[in-house]
């Protein structure tokens, strides 16, 4: 694994052995960045099921703002802190929250935070053979937090596996699909139909906001 692009371009990314982990492969990320062309430059990225930091480190070296990460795991991210450090990113730029994906979407809507830029690449769910996908992918496209924490022409960057067939409603709408092998990455926004007269007011808010963990949360 390794960064595909920025100043880092070329530095390799651990993945440790024995850590129930799926990086998202490099030939899929860079044709994520390939179609995101300039929109990573001065993002603000949050990414889910974070891992060891394969999307969030890639747009932190082309050139980010800011990336929040979230993982559940305390093994899994103090993998991504150490990667961030050893490809030589700036720290400062990477907040690294310990915490369930969705605990925390319900708490960032709760702080006023919004991001230019969303992306996760869960954990893949089981092949769906009629009924509705149950995969930690369709639960994020149902996630009622996660829509509002997009600021209005933000980007939603999802990965699921071919075999699990999600589906995708309002206030979702895709724009394009990139298939590589058993992997689909959805690139979705916000039907602007659903934008509200207070979203801009509530984006302007969330570029100052500090995101902070709950209590019993923690960073690393």
């Amino acid at each position: 694994m390794r960064i595909t692009g920025g100043t880092a371009a070329g530095r390799i990314l651990k993945v440790p052995k024995g850590l129930d982990v799926r990086p998202t492969p490099d030939l899929v990320k860079q044709a994520v960045f390939n179609s995101l062309g300039g929109r990573v430059a001065g993002a603000r990225v949050l990414e889910l099921f974070a891992g060891t930091g394969a999307l969030s480190l890639d747009c932190l070296s082309r050139g980010a703002e800011l990336a929040v990460c979230v993982e559940k795991s305390r093994r899994h991210a103090q993998v991504l802190r150490a990667n961030c450090e050893t490809v030589g990113l700036p720290r400062e730029r990477l907040q690294l929250r310990v915490q369930d994906a969705f605990q925390a979407l319900a708490q960032f809507t709760s702080g006023e935070r919004q991001f230019s830029l969303i992306v996760a690449d869960p954990p893949y769910g089981e092949k769906t053979k009629g009924e509705r996908s149950e995969s930690l992918a369709q639960e994020l496209l149902d996630d009622p937090f996660l829509p509002g924490l997009l600021t209005p022409d933000g980007l939603f960057i999802l990965g699921h596996a071919k075999r699990d067939a999600v589906t995708i409603s309002p206030p979702w709408v895709e724009l394009k699909a990139l298939k590589h092998g058993d992997s689909w990455m959805r690139f979705l926004r916000r039907d602007p139909a659903t934008l509200t007269a207070g979203a801009a007011t509530t984006a302007a808010a969330s570029t100052t906001a500090p995101v902070k963990p709950a209590a019993g949360d923690s960073w690393v």
